[in-house]
């Protein structure tokens, strides 16, 4: 009997061997795998930073920095994995699968917007917001439709009052549950000076906030023939960096007092005269320049008016000045003209 139960126990242990010795060996030869798969992969890294290194010294340029290296290595894990999502998602459709938000979004596809329209008013001028919804601009499901079907978006711009919440702020707020059709700078508070930074501020917020073509800054005493206008933007051969309106220049003054004074009128030269720019009642840039004052708006220097300030901003770049005299508004409409100055 003792004899028996010393081959059982021996047998146990036997086979619990035998289960611990395969249990190593597969975690041996997967911890093998894994090792070599590494090795690999830095081989293939290394073989594609000697080519890298090679092509480049070859072309008269400096060794890769060790930063350089990193991206490098880190594009070809990205494009690895892009790769697999790829052959996932082929694969996927082949089976019939589509996902719910590309249903949708083939049902009904967004337009992007050709122009964002910012129309600078300022508090007391609702009798001007009123004349323009009338006019031009539309309300409630026309102005909807000027969305989605010719891809202008319009909104009046403004800022909070220097009493925050005060009735000031009210009054617009109860507008806007009414209207839907006013953007609020909520950094910015209104007052006259401000106007430069105020201009600055919509094309910051609207390049953030809409994916458009064109950026257009109104006054609030303007009216424009919007379907000319997005024809002519529409028409207009289109680059990257487009500065379009009226284009002008005029006399700086130089004297306290007087209503066009500018304070930094030493800054202009000895002949006391503006560089070109375009007028302020109404002018467009291109999404690129929208994107350009959004990132560096806490560095572009302003001047007494807003016109002259986008204008300064554009001096240094490779930005094309485009003079559209449909864009000169004058008090009565002339001929050819897309916009009228009340």
């Amino acid at each position: 009997m003792q004899k028996k139960e010393s081959g059982v126990r021996f047998t146990g242990m036997v086979i619990r061997s035998r289960i611990s010795i395969l249990l190593f060996s597969m975690f041996s030869a997967f911890a093998s795998l894994y090792v070599a798969g590494r090795l690999w992969q830095d081989a293939e890294n290394r073989v594609y930073l000697a080519k890298e290194l090679d092509r480049i010294t070859g072309q008269g340029k400096s060794v890769l920095s060790v930063a350089d290296s990193w991206k490098i290595i880190e594009c070809r894990e990205q494009q690895k994995i892009l790769s697999g999502l790829e052959m996932e998602l082929a694969a996927a459709k082949q089976e019939g699968f589509v996902s719910k938000l590309l249903s949708e979004t083939v049902k009904s596809p967004m337009r992007r917007p050709l122009v964002v329209v910012g129309i600078l008013t300022g508090f007391g001028r609702k009798s001007n917001r009123d004349a323009i919804r009338k006019a031009w601009m539309g309300t409630g499901t026309t102005l909807k439709k000027m969305e989605e079907q010719k891809g202008i978006v319009i909104r009046f711009v403004i800022g909070r009052s220097s009493n925050r919440g005060d009735s000031l702020d009210r009054g617009i707020d109860n507008e806007n549950v009414l209207a839907n059709d006013i953007l609020i700078l909520d950094n910015h508070v209104e007052a006259p000076e401000e106007l430069p930074n105020k201009t600055k501020l919509f094309f910051a917020q609207a390049a953030e906030h809409w994916d458009a073509r064109y950026y257009a800054k109104v006054n609030d005493d303007v009216y424009v023939n919007i379907d000319a206008f997005a024809n002519t933007l529409a028409a207009q051969v289109y680059k990257p960096r487009l500065y379009i309106g009226c284009m002008k220049s005029g006399e700086v003054f130089s004297e306290k007092g007087k209503r066009w004074y500018e304070p930094d009128w030493w800054k202009f030269g000895d002949g006391k005269t503006y560089f070109r720019h375009a007028s302020g009642e109404m002018f467009v840039i291109t999404k690129a320049l929208a994107k350009f004052i959004s990132i560096n708006k806490s560095f572009l220097r302003t001047y007494a008016h807003d016109d002259i300030s986008v204008g300064s901003w554009f001096i240094g770049l490779d930005v094309q000045h485009v003079d559209e005299n449909k864009f000169c508004c004058s008090s009565s409409w002339s001929t050819g003209a897309l916009c009228s100055g009340v």
